[in-house]
C-alpha cells in the first residue's frame, strides 16, 4: 500500500535538491550533474507509483495529503488523483531527457542551471498537486521565477529581449491572478477549491456575480499561461529564443495553465457545461488558427517549433471547450503525445542549429523563391550518410508525422479520438450541436495541412538540398534523449488501448467533480497527532 506521504515527494526532491546545489559552485558541474539526475529519477519512480495507486482501484479515487495535519477545509491540501499525477509523470518522463540533454554543453552556458531546473520542477509539481487557490499562485510564481533565470540562460540579445517581454505580461497576468483569488475568498470565504466548489451551488445574492467575476479573471490568468490567442503573444518569441533543453521543458509551461483553467471549470460547473467552456472554445479555434498562420510562415525550425506549442494549445483549449467526458480523453491523449513530440523536437533543432548560421536559411528561401540554386553534382548523389545524420533525419521525420497527424503514430490516434467523441453524440446532419465539432475538425485538418508544408520544406531544404553540407556532432548524451523521447511515443501507439482507458478514467473523474470533492472531504488528519501527538 503506497503511504499518503508519498504525494508530497514531488515537491520535496526537487526542493531539497535544487537548494543544497546552492551551496556548491558551478565548477563542481559533475556531483551537481549527479544530483540533478538522481533528483528526476526519483521524480519517474515517484510519479509512476502515484499513477499505479490511484488508478488500482484500492481504496478513495484520490490521494489526500494535509499540510500541518489540519483537518479540511483548514489545512493546505495536497490532492493526488489521475490527473494531477498524470501531469506529474508527464513531466518527470520530460524533464529526464531535457536534463540528460543539458548536460552535455547547455549546463555551463551560465550559473545555476541545475538549481533552477529543480526550481522549476517544484513549481509546475506543486500547482499540478495542490488544491488550495493561494498555493497554487505561490507554485505558479515559483515555477516563472525559475523559469525567468532559465529563460535567459546563455545570454544574448534575442533572449534578453524576448525576456523582458515575457516576464512582463506574467507579471500582469500574477496581478491579474492575485485579485481574482482575492474575489474569490469574499465570495465564498474560502480558498480551498473543493470547499468554493461545494459552498458555490448554495450561493445567493451579490456573492454569486462576485464568484463568477473572480474566477473569470482567474481564468484570464491561467489563459495567459496557456498561450491563448491574443493573450498569448509573448509564448513564439520566448519559445524561439531559448535554449533547447530549456524550451523543451517549457512545453510543460503551457500545459500547466491548461491543467489549472481545466481544474477550476470542472469545479464550478454550470447546468452541466464547464464554467468558459465556449470561451475556451473559441480562443482556441482562433488560436488555431494563428498558429496555422504561423507554421506556414515560419523560416527557422526553432520558431515553427513554437508555433506547434500554440497549436497544441488552441486543439487544447477546444476541445475541452466541448466540454464531452470522451472528447476530454482524447483531449488528454493529445496534450501526451504533443508533450513528448515536441520535447524531441527541440532537441533535433537544438543541434541543427549549431550546424547552421542564419544566413543559410536566407539563401535556402531565395533559392526555393527565384530557382538560383544549382543541381546537386551527380557524384555527390548517393554517397553515405553520418550515423548522426541518420538518427536527426529518422527522429525528424517520426517527429514530423506525430505533429502532423499521420497514422499509425500517437498524433493520428489523439486526434481520430477527439473528432470520433466529438461527433458521436449528433445524430442528424442539422443538428446545432455539430457546428463546433465541425470547426474542430476542419481545424485539426488544417494544422496537420500547415504542419505536413512546413515540416515537408524544412526537411527537404536540412537533409535533403541543404545550402551548405550537414556534418551534425552530436553525442550520446544528446542522442539518448531523443531516441528516449521517440521510444516513449512508440510505446504509446502499442499500449494505445491502456492509455487510452485511463485517459477515459481520468476525463470521468474530471466531469463529475464529486468524486474529487468525496476524496478531499474524506481525508483525515494522522491517527498519531490527533490522539495527543500535539
Amino acid at each position: 500500500m503506497i503511504p499518503v506521504h508519498l504525494v508530497i515527494a514531488p515537491i520535496l526532491i526537487p526542493l531539497a535538491t535544487g537548494a543544497f546545489m546552492l551551496f556548491f559552485e558551478d565548477r563542481e558541474h559533475r556531483l551537481k550533474t549527479i544530483l540533478s539526475l538522481a533528483s528526476v529519477i526519483g521524480l519517474v519512480i515517484v510519479a509512476t507509483l502515484l499513477v499505479i495507486r490511484v488508478n488500482s482501484g484500492e481504496g478513495p479515487a484520490a490521494l489526500v495529503y494535509l499540510l500541518g495535519n489540519w483537518p479540511v477545509p483548514v489545512a493546505i491540501d495536497l490532492v493526488g488523483e489521475r490527473l494531477s499525477t498524470l501531469m506529474l509523470l508527464v513531466t518527470a518522463l520530460l524533464a529526464l531527457p531535457a536534463l540528460l540533454f543539458a548536460t552535455d554543453r547547455w549546463q555551463g552556458a551560465g550559473p545555476h542551471f541545475y538549481s533552477l531546473f529543480q526550481f522549476l520542477l517544484v513549481g509546475i509539481n506543486g500547482a499540478f498537486l495542490t488544491g488550495d487557490l493561494f498555493n497554487l499562485f505561490v507554485f505558479f510564481e515559483v515555477m516563472l521565477a525559475a523559469s525567468y533565470g532559465l529563460l535567459l540562460h546563455g545570454g544574448g540579445l534575442p533572449r534578453v529581449r524576448s525576456g523582458m517581454h515575457y516576464v512582463g505580461v506574467n507579471l500582469v497576468a500574477s496581478l491579474v491572478f492575485l485579485v481574482g483569488i482575492a474575489m474569490v475568498y469574499a465570495a465564498s470565504g474560502s480558498l480551498n477549491m473543493a470547499e468554493i466548489a461545494l459552498r458555490a451551488e448554495s450561493m445567493q445574492g451579490f456573492d454569486r456575480p462576485v464568484l463568477n467575476v473572480g474566477i473569470a479573471m482567474l481564468g484570464l490568468a491561467f489563459l495567459v499561461k496557456a498561450g491563448m490567442w491574443p493573450l498569448g503573444n509573448w509564448l513564439v518569441p520566448a519559445y524561439s529564443a531559448a535554449a533547447g533543453p530549456v524550451a523543451a521543458i517549457f512545453v510543460m509551461l503551457s500545459k500547466v495553465g491548461i491543467y489549472a483553467l481545466l481544474r477550476l471549470a470542472l469545479l464550478v460547473p454550470s447546468d452541466g457545461i464547464a464554467f468558459g467552456a465556449r470561451v475556451m472554445f473559441i480562443g482556441g479555434a482562433i488560436t488555431m488558427v494563428i498558429a496555422i498562420i504561423g507554421v506556414l510562415a515560419a523560416q527557422s525550425m526553432k520558431r515553427a517549433g513554437a508555433y506547434f506549442i500554440l497549436m497544441s494549445s488552441g486543439t487544447l483549449l477546444a476541445t475541452f471547450g466541448l466540454s464531452r467526458p470522451e472528447t476530454t480523453a482524447g483531449g488528454l491523449f493529445y496534450l501526451v503525445s504533443s508533450t513528448l513530440a515536441l520535447g524531441a523536437f527541440f532537441f533535433i533543432v537544438d543541434v541543427l542549429d549549431r550546424e547552421r548560421d542564419g544566413a543559410s536559411d536566407v539563401i535556402a528561401v531565395t533559392a526555393e523563391a527565384y530557382g538560383d540554386r544549382e543541381d546537386v553534382a551527380e557524384e555527390e548523389v548517393g554517397s553515405l550518410m553520418p550515423g548522426g545524420v541518420a538518427i536527426l533525419a529518422v527522429g525528424f521525420g517520426l517527429l514530423a508525422m506525430v505533429l502532423i497527424g499521420l497514422p499509425p503514430l500517437p498524433g493520428f490516434l489523439a486526434k481520430f479520438a477527439i473528432l470520433t467523441s466529438a461527433f458521436g453524440p449528433i445524430t442528424e446532419a442539422n443538428d446545432p450541436a455539430i457546428v463546433r465539432p465541425a470547426i474542430l475538425a476542419g481545424l485539426l485538418v488544417l494544422s496537420g495541412f500547415a504542419g505536413l508544408l512546413t515540416l515537408s520544406r524544412m526537411g527537404i531544404r536540412t537533409f535533403w538540398q541543404p545550402v551548405e553540407p550537414l556534418s551534425p556532432r552530436i553525442t550520446i548524451r544528446e542522442t539518448a534523449p531523443i531516441l528516449f523521447l521517440l521510444a516513449l511515443l512508440v510505446i504509446l501507439v502499442i499500449r494505445a488501448g491502456p492509455a487510452m482507458d485511463l485517459f477515459r478514467a481520468t476525463a470521468e473523474d474530471l466531469h463529475h467533480q464529486t468524486r474529487y470533492l468525496d476524496a478531499v472531504f474524506a481525508a483525515e488528519p494522522a491517527p498519531s497527532a490527533r490522539d495527543g501527538g500535539r
